[in-house]
This record gives structure tokens, C-alpha cells and sequence, in this order.
């Protein structure tokens, strides 16, 4: 009989290995190993202060580890991985003051607006609206970007964010400052720019109704990874309550609410 074809993993955009990393001597990523395939939405999961915001500090550079290694994209040099990499914070604080109005703002992000005046003004325009339309924000173009609800500039960190067309996309609790009643309809806008861009997501959620429903793959982080796996594997009381230490009850989504 012949030998069975060797399994091979899929391609992974980003891959982290033994990350240890701590705050006057206190343990904030213990051992943290982690690999995140190419064209999936990867959920991380876990209570507050378990090091989620720091982990995809580290992946960006923004954040040195005390041991550890990450690779991007098959090992690239951080200058070159980080053009492929979208990344929408938790918050961003503007001044009231801040002066740029979101078609302004966005601009910022095009290479090409170093040296904006060689380019037609609708070529550019064009261009931005498209990634408004996109997360179908397109009317907000002429609003300050500091009087923006929480919603409205979620939306439009997004949409900087798609601009260069990244690879992988790291968002960071992306429904902060969203009303309850938006949160659904904003993780499924996600999933649509997902679907139509073919990219990688980590998503860093304390909703894990939606991570179940939207995630392909989860993470479990409390300083270290507790579980992992598909959200049937680790959405369960037992692998909850290891990640958040308490009784967590798990939510699956079975029909439309």
C-alpha cells in the first residue's frame, strides 16, 4: 500500500513563536505561540488586561518582546512586512481641535499624497470615496474627523486601513464606541470586507456571540494561549472558564435575533 500524501499546513501570514514579554516584572505574554493563516478571520479571545492589545503591539513592531520570535510573512523584515499590514486601534483620542476633516485625514495614508498637488483632484477623491463607500460611510467625506461619533470613526479607521490593500488586517476591539444595536451590523460589514478582500483578519473581541458566528479560528489568550482552535472547539464552558477563569456560558448563534 502506498504511503498516505503528506499533510501540509496552510499558509500562514503571520506566525509567533515562544513570546515572553514583561512590565516590571510582572508576566504579560508567557510562551505565546501562535500561527495565523492566510484568508481567515483569526479571533483573540480573553478578559481584560490577558495581553491582546500588547500581542498585536508586538506583531507591529511597537511593542519589543523580552524573548521570542515573530515572523511576518514568511519571515520579512519588519520595514518591509509592515505596508501589508492594516491595523485599527481600540481608540484613537483626537483633540477636539484636530483640524482634518475624514477626506484630509484619509489622504494621509496614500503615498501619492506626498506630493498631492501632480495628482487630479478626482483621481484622489475618487479613490477615497471608494474605500468609504466601501464601509458605506461615504458621506461623512466633509466632517471633521474630531467630531465623529465612536461608530463613524471606527468606520473610517477601517477604511484608512483598507487603503493600501493590506494582507492582514489587525483590529483591535473594532465595535468600541459602537451603540449595542450597531454591534451586529458592524461585525457583519467586517466580514463583507473580508469575503470581498481575501485578507487575513485578527479580531480582538470580548463579544464571543460574534466571534463564534464570524471567526474561523480562536485564540485564547490570559497571558498565555489557554486553547485554541475552530469556535465549536473552543466556545465551550470548560475551555471559557480555563481563558477567563470564571464561569463563562457559551453563546451559539442558531437563528437570527
Amino acid at each position: 500500500m502506498a504511503d498516505a500524501a503528506p499533510q501540509h499546513e496552510p499558509p500562514c501570514v503571520a506566525e509567533t513563536i515562544g513570546l515572553n514579554l514583561a512590565f516590571n516584572g510582572l508576566p504579560i505574554l508567557r510562551n505565546v505561540s501562535m500561527k495565523l493563516p492566510a484568508e481567515k478571520v483569526v479571533a483573540l479571545i480573553g478578559p481584560n488586561g490577558s495581553g491582546k492589545t500588547t500581542l498585536l503591539r508586538c506583531l507591529l513592531g511597537l511593542q519589543e518582546t523580552d524573548s521570542g520570535e515573530i515572523r511576518l510573512f514568511g519571515g520579512l523584515p519588519l520595514k518591509q512586512a509592515l505596508p501589508r499590514i492594516g491595523y485599527v486601534p481600540q481608540k484613537l483620542q483626537l483633540d477636539r481641535d484636530f483640524i482634518l476633516n475624514v477626506r484630509e485625514f484619509l489622504a494621509l495614508r496614500l503615498q501619492t499624497t506626498r506630493h498631492w498637488f501632480w495628482m487630479k483632484r478626482k483621481a484622489l477623491d475618487d479613490r477615497l470615496m471608494a474605500a468609504m463607500a466601501e464601509l458605506g460611510c461615504e458621506s461623512l467625506m466633509d466632517r471633521p474627523v474630531a467630531r465623529l461619533s465612536g461608530g463613524q470613526l471606527q468606520r473610517v479607521l477601517i477604511a484608512f486601513s483598507l487603503l493600501r490593500e493590506p494582507e492582514l488586517l489587525l483590529l483591535d476591539e473594532p465595535t468600541a464606541g459602537v451603540d449595542s444595536p450597531g454591534e451586529q451590523t458592524f461585525y457583519e460589514l467586517i466580514g463583507e470586507v473580508h469575503r470581498r478582500h481575501k485578507m487575513s483578519v485578527v479580531l480582538v473581541s470580548h463579544d464571543l456571540s460574534m466571534v463564534y458566528k464570524h471567526a474561523h479560528h480562536v485564540y485564547a489568550l490570559n497571558g498565555n494561549i489557554c486553547c485554541h482552535g475552530t469556535p465549536e472547539e473552543v466556545m465551550n464552558a470548560e475551555s471559557l472558564k480555563e481563558a477567563y477563569g470564571i464561569g463563562v456560558s457559551p453563546y451559539h448563534h442558531h437563528h437570527a435575533h
